[in-house]
């Protein structure tokens, strides 16, 4: 399998770029606006041809790179039946598998950090990786309290069905503001201060007292990220 990481440094994302092989179609998952021409210059170099393009919800901290990949490759943008991006070609539902040219994902709803997050699993028969959204961070979780966030449902979200997955399962965040690239479901589950041995209500009560500032470019990032990119 060829698996490349990209990370922007302003906004602290990670976006994933995955193919069978080079030479093949491809997909990527939560790329940003300002890092497309790295994402094509890889993408050409490996003799690939990108064919998903997908979010794994609405960012607030930055713009997505959907609509202008879409433009330079032609492909399909993708995200959870529950976005209200309508520039997208085509919404998933929960279960359902996106196959592509010997990669396959698995769609599940997820939830907590927004009403309409979902993460992706990679390989669902033996899983090799899970890409989590916001909804679950290395050694954290996504914040609760904008776009609809909750945190009852982040809870269910991760411990009712990502925990679920073998301990083995790699966990691929859109986001680590730590200098951490991966972790695994086992050790999030030993490891995530805000979860490991902690009960339901804690964890509820935990992600209500947070105060955080809004993200610096939500005003702009969200609108932005709900016609596809385009400012």
């Amino acid at each position: 399998m060829l698996f490349r990481q990209f990370f922007d440094s302003v906004s602290s994302t990670y976006t994933y770029l995955v193919a069978s092989a080079a030479g093949r179609e491809a997909l990527i998952i939560d790329p940003v606006k300002e890092q497309v021409a790295q994402y094509l210059r890889a993408i050409s170099e490996l003799d690939l041809r990108l064919v998903r393009a997908i979010d794994t919800h609405t960012h607030a901290d930055h713009v997505t790179g959907l609509g202008d990949l879409r433009d330079a490759t032609g492909c399909i943008t993708l995200m959870g039946e529950y976005s209200r991006a309508e520039c997208v070609s085509e919404q998933v539902r929960e279960g359902e598998l996106i196959e592509v040219d010997g990669i396959t994902l698995f769609a599940v709803y997820t939830p907590g950090h927004t009403d309409e997050s979902f993460s992706f699993v990679l390989e669902p028969a033996r899983p090799h990786a899970v890409f989590t959204g916001d909804v679950l961070l290395i050694r954290g979780t996504g914040r609760t309290d904008f776009q609809n966030g909750d945190p009852e449902k982040s809870w269910d979200s991760i411990v009712n069905k990502l925990f679920r997955l073998p301990d083995e399962t790699l966990v691929y965040p859109a986001h680590d503001y730590k200098g951490w690239s991966v972790s695994s479901i086992g050790e999030e589950k030993r490891h995530n201060s805000r979860l490991a041995g902690k009960t339901r209500e804690q964890y509820i009560a935990l992600m209500n007292s947070l105060d955080l500032p809004d993200p610096r470019l939500m005003d702009i990032a969200v609108p932005a990220n709900l016609a596809c990119g385009k400012l």
